[in-house]
C-alpha cells in the first residue's frame, strides 16, 4: 500500500492517493466480507467488471483526509489540517 498526497493541481489542493497491489484488495474484501458474515475458505478469484484485480488507486478529494498510522493527510495538501 502506497499512501501519498496527490498529484492533482485542482483550485482546492491536491487531494491524497492510496494505491492498492491487488493481494491487498483481495484482503481488503475478504476483511468486508467477514465483517457482514460471509466467510470464503479456499482458493478464490476476484474480478472486477470481468477483469482480474491487479491493482488500484483510491483519490481522495481535497475536501477529504486519510488517517494513516496516526497521521492525518488532508486533501488540501501538506499543512493543511
Amino acid at each position: 500500500m502506497q499512501i501519498e498526497y496527490g498529484r492533482g493541481e485542482t483550485e482546492y489542493g491536491p487531494g491524497v492517493s492510496v494505491k492498492l497491489r491487488g493481494d491487498e484488495i483481495a484482503s481488503a474484501i475478504t476483511a468486508y466480507l467477514v465483517a457482514h458474515g460471509v466467510y470464503i475458505h479456499g482458493a478464490r478469484t476476484i474480478r472486477v467488471d470481468g477483469d482480474m484485480v491487479h491493482e488500484c488507486e483510491i483519490y481522495v478529494d481535497p475536501s477529504g483526509f486519510v488517517i494513516f498510522k496516526g497521521d492525518k493527510l488532508s486533501g488540501r495538501g501538506p499543512g493543511s489540517e
